[in-house]
């Protein structure tokens, strides 16, 4: 056979039994889900910074990272919400290279599946209990997300799931907003096409059940750029960009039409540097017209504490920087959260 059966995994209320999540825990994540769910709902004016590092590969230099932008978020809570990325599962382009905490809780060691669910949950909890702030992921795995429901505000689906109708189905029973990227080729009907299936209920199969879902009305969009047959990446956050999704939204019947623009990947061809001058322009944008304003509901960052990037397995590791794209660094990060936060006050 082809497939080694290693060991079965305990299931997602088991692992939640094991690691339950406090009453505190269940208050801020219930008062954060309120607060979010109402700037898709037009309820609320605030805009959304979903900002971290591209993957979270060691507890103690995320939970710093994210004690800082808790301290930055009492000073900008008027108008913005900071979701700090906590991304613990990482696609591969070739299939080689780090996958994430899931997959290795310790880069430098061989693949534990069960010590890296484990050591993610662990380190949700502890994000939250220390910072006050829950956090948003990537759903790389549709049949893991039980095993994290309790615990995460925001979920974000990734270029090359997004096609896939386990993804979309499974978005259509979360309780929490999800973001559709549009697919490396840069269709954004395939990316509107994803919202439409996740916005509707279903009946599938789902961890060895038939499950029935209701759909998820805030189930919405996110430009990340595109790369053409040529390896060349297009950008897709610029005014034009914004109008032209705007206009395909009008055309369709959702609920809560919203995006959220990713100022790194294709958008920035992983200059990360550009991230300011992107997220800039985004925010001009926004100023300039009312109905971008209304749609663009927030800006998506990757940042950690050093700029830039290394390798693993190359010696010791820099504390607090990315092992894998290359991360606007925590000075640059926190000027630009101030920025946006007076760009918002702007008309």
């Amino acid at each position: 056979m082809s497939f080694e059966f290693v060991k079965k995994l305990p299931t997602p209320a088991e692992v939640k039994e094991m690691y339950p999540v406090t009453e505190r825990v269940v208050r801020i994540k219930k008062d954060r889900d309120e607060m979010i769910r109402k700037v898709f709902t037009g309820e609320s004016d605030k805009f959304l910074v979903i900002i971290g590092p591209c993957s979270a590969d060691n507890e103690e230099a995320v939970c710093d990272y994210i004690s800082r932008l808790a301290k930055v978020q009492e000073k900008v809570s008027d108008r913005l919400i900071l979701i700090p990325r906590i991304y613990t599962n990482k696609p591969r382009t070739t299939g080689e290279g780090y996958k994430g905490m899931l997959h290795q809780p310790d880069p430098e060691k061989k693949p534990d599946l069960l010590a890296g669910l484990i050591a993610i949950r662990k380190l949700h909890i502890r994000a939250i209990e220390e910072s006050g702030l829950t956090a948003a992921d990537e759903m790389l795995y549709p049949e893991n997300w039980r095993y994290f429901s309790d615990i995460l505000s925001y979920v974000a689906i990734g270029a090359r799931s997004v096609e896939d109708q386990q993804h979309r189905l499974t978005v259509s029973g979360m309780d929490v907003p999800a973001g559709m990227k549009n697919p490396t080729s840069g269709d954004l009907t395939v990316m509107l096409n994803s919202v439409v299936a996740a916005q509707a209920g279903h009946t599938f199969i789902y961890r060895g059940w038939e499950v029935k879902t209701t759909g998820n009305e805030l189930a919405h969009t996110i430009l990340r750029g595109a790369v053409n047959k040529h390896g060349n990446t297009i950008p897709n956050y610029h005014y034009e960009d914004l109008n032209l999704l705007l206009k395909m939204y009008d055309e369709r019947n959702l609920k809560y039409p919203a995006v959220i623009v990713d100022a790194n990947h294709s958008n920035s061809g992983k200059q990360y540097a550009e991230q300011v001058r992107i997220v800039k322009e985004v925010m001009h944008s926004r100023n300039v017209s009312p109905r971008i304003r209304e749609l663009v509901k927030g800006v998506m960052i990757e940042s950690y504490i050093e700029p830039g990037c290394q390798k693993i397995g190359q010696g010791v590791h820099v504390y607090g920087k990315s092992i894998t794209d290359p991360c606007l660094g925590w000075d640059e990060s926190e000027k630009l959260i101030y920025t946006i936060h007076k760009m918002c006050g702007e008309s």
